[in-house]
């Protein structure tokens, strides 16, 4: 079977890595000529609305997938005339929409931070308000590591703001107070069977995601699961599936979901009995899901714009590194590290470690 992948970044390289043993081939279709999954796979290089481009995917894919949301919906919706898509262009639209995505939540019970739907500037001195400050104003779409928003704390903040964030749709959300940022991988076959990873917990700098950290047996753990259900199930989803939750106590707010593989997910690849990649996979080839169980010390950190000192890195025990083979830049992810020690000892000490030797560059 072979798997066509819109977009060749390396979501789409660990995708395929994880997988060509099961016996799949995958090819991509990606507008860049140096798109690093071309390295596991056959590249085709064309915009994701190139009429000749989506038609070569189709025409030696099997099935088809993408791997991030700023794939035009019309392009998914297209390539399922002809060949099954995970996920579907309907649950594409919802969730590169953070209006689409908060009504959603709402219609299902689950909680959010206080937001507002702003579509001039007169909309955004409503939500002011309503809502009042502080406040993150975002993009309702296309917006990702803290492009396309903008944190308010004044009334001069919010002057002339529509305009500052390109005159487009935005949502304006209440700042939440929250304790931590958990994520819950989720995953869903075409049968409807539904599997969890443990939640993460994460850390950002700069708006970036800089580490995250299993949480085996977390008490939210149930709840992260039921509400990440009710969304799989009501978008009749396959596929994997990424909630990310604002936790307050014991109370988990929604604050956004990506329908993809994701980055608080990538310790999955040497923490978890079966990655969130091969899981994907599994689930939009219609294969039986795999376990997702953890039980393990495991922790991810990314890698940004700077390369790591690799020798050193490696005597870690326990330590393993991914590197996209992209070129170095500030703000970019260029590879990361998994961290699995069942001695909490050392453990505790690898974390002290892995982070003096990160060189991050954020740009």
């Amino acid at each position: 079977m072979k798997i066509g992948v819109v977009g060749g970044g390396q979501l789409g390289q660990m995708m395929a890595l994880d997988c060509l043993p099961l016996g799949l081939s995958f090819q991509f279709l990606d507008p860049a000529i140096d798109a690093c999954a071309g390295l596991v796979g056959e590249l085709i290089v064309a915009n994701y609305d190139d009429e000749q481009g989506i038609k070569a995917l189709i025409a030696s894919s099997d099935r088809v997938t993408f791997e991030f949301e700023s794939v035009p919906p019309a392009t998914v919706a297209q390539i399922a005339e002809q060949r099954p898509v995970y996920p579907s262009a309907q649950a594409l639209e919802i969730a590169r929409d953070r209006l689409l995505e908060k009504n959603l939540f709402r219609s299902l019970g689950i909680e959010t931070a206080p937001f507002y739907d702003v579509l001039s500037q007169q909309d955004l001195n409503q939500a002011v308000k309503e809502i009042g400050f502080p406040a993150i104003i975002k993009t309702r779409t296309l917006g990702y590591d803290g492009k396309g928003q903008k944190v308010l704390k004044s009334v001069e903040d919010a002057q002339d703001c529509f305009a500052e964030l390109g005159s487009v749709p935005l949502l304006y959300e209440g700042f939440v107070n929250f304790d931590d940022e958990l994520s819950c991988i989720a995953v869903r076959s075409e049968n409807g069977d539904c599997k969890f990873y443990p939640l993460v917990k994460n850390d950002h700098r700069q708006s970036i995601l800089h580490f995250s950290i299993v949480q085996n047996n977390h008490p939210l753990q149930a709840l992260g699961e039921k509400q990440a259900k009710a969304v799989l199930d009501k978008l009749d989803y396959v596929g994997v599936m990424t909630f990310e939750y604002f936790r307050k106590g014991e109370q988990l707010l929604a604050n956004e979901v990506a329908p993809r593989v994701h980055n608080s997910g990538h310790w999955s690849i040497e923490g978890a009995d079966v990655s969130q990649f091969e899981n994907h996979i599994r689930a939009i080839a219609g294969l039986p899901l795999g376990n997702t169980h953890s039980s393990k010390n495991v922790a991810m950190f990314n890698i940004v714009g700077k390369a790591c000192d690799e020798v050193k890195l490696l005597k870690v025990e326990g330590a393993h590194l991914h590197m996209y083979h992209k070129i170095e830049k500030p703000g970019r992810k260029i590879g990361h590290i998994t961290f699995v020690q069942e001695d909490d000892i050392l453990f505790a000490q690898g974390l002290k470690d892995i982070e003096a030797l990160l060189k991050n560059d954020l740009g």
